[in-house]
């Protein structure tokens, strides 16, 4: 069994390929649902947020038929990385990435102008950290379809 990572920022299409892949009938988990993730206050007075490490560490711990792909971007990710066969980081220019916040109607973050600053802020300074720990990187301009294909062509090298 495999386990991937599926990584990015903000509109790059992360639940979209899961429930392409969940569609396809594998396990998928979005970790931007309450019950693996908490916001947490920062030391500059903000909010971030963070992976529930106890729920984590057992999902992964869980043995299971199959592959199984987890969607999230968040600081503690990172701690994780050696028990996934695969981080993938999901990209696109940026003209590409406010468009879709802008029209999404799935998630209301990015509406905003202080949100859209944020984005652009969080593309410019965590996407490359994202970059230099993910093992693959796939544009997400390509249809979801194509995107899934390449998610369990890599799951099937794990």
């Amino acid at each position: 069994m495999a386990i991937l990572l599926v990584t990015g920022m903000s509109g790059t299409g992360k639940s979209t390929a899961l429930a392409e892949l969940a569609r396809r009938g594998h396990r998928v988990v979005d970790t931007d649902d309450a019950a693996w993730s908490e916001d947490v206050p920062t030391a500059e007075g903000g909010i971030e947020q963070l992976w529930r490490e106890d729920k984590i560490s057992a999902l992964l711990a869980e043995p299971s038929a199959g592959w199984l792909f987890i969607s999230g971007c968040v600081a503690n990710q990172g701690r994780f990385y050696p028990r996934f066969g695969a981080v993938v980081l999901l990209s696109v220019p940026t003209s590409v990435l406010l468009e879709r916040v802008g029209s999404r109607t799935t998630n209301d973050f990015g509406k905003t102008d202080e949100e859209r600053a944020r984005i652009l802020r969080d593309l410019h300074e965590i996407e490359p950290r994202l970059r230099r720990g993910a093992t693959a990187e796939i544009d997400t301009r390509k249809p979801v379809i194509a995107v899934a294909d390449l998610l369990e062509s890599i799951a099937t090298r794990c």
